[in-house]
């Protein structure tokens, strides 16, 4: 019996390591710890809901829209992990033209921020983008002979 039998289901699985998982997790309660910090201050100093707008703020933005179309989000109706690597390639490349632009404008912790931030993204696309093709050249995981779709998003199942 193959590995796609073992759990009585026929289709393909994708199977991501615990050591993505953790640092995808750190990643993410990373972010959740700037947006609580920014959230203080902005209580602080008697603001609203919506924050200062600032370079850490954009950054942040664009990194969690990134960390969205790669998998962090699971589809309310499948269950299943969204992948929009266009969209996340697009939030990086976006991120990285502002490394580009703003080299020798930002203070150290800024560019250190934006550095860390997209070496981050760039090597968790890579791998999601590796997974992702492996699971295609599998075969698709139904719904037609593309496997489902999202937007142009790839969801992929957790039941398959």
């Amino acid at each position: 019996m193959d590995d796609a039998n073992l759990d009585g289901h026929d289709g393909p699985t994708l199977h991501i390591d615990s050591d993505w998982k953790a640092e995808a997790e750190r990643e993410r309660q990373r972010l959740a710890q700037v947006e609580e910090q920014e959230r203080v201050r902005r209580e602080s100093a008697g603001h609203g809901e919506l924050p200062e707008p600032d370079f850490r703020g954009l950054v942040s933005m664009l990194a969690s829209q990134a960390l969205m179309g790669l998998g962090t989000m699971a589809d309310p109706e499948t269950r299943g992990v969204i992948v929009d690597l266009e969209g996340s390639r697009f939030a990086i490349d976006l991120l990285g033209v502002m490394e580009e632009k703003t080299r020798g404008n930002l203070t150290e912790q800024e560019g250190s921020e934006l550095t860390q931030a997209l070496g981050a993204l760039r090597a968790r696309y890579v791998e999601i983008a590796r997974l992702v093709a492996e699971q295609m050249a599998a075969g698709p995981l139904g719904g037609g002979p593309e496997g489902p779709q999202a937007g142009g998003g790839v969801i992929i199942d957790p039941t398959a």
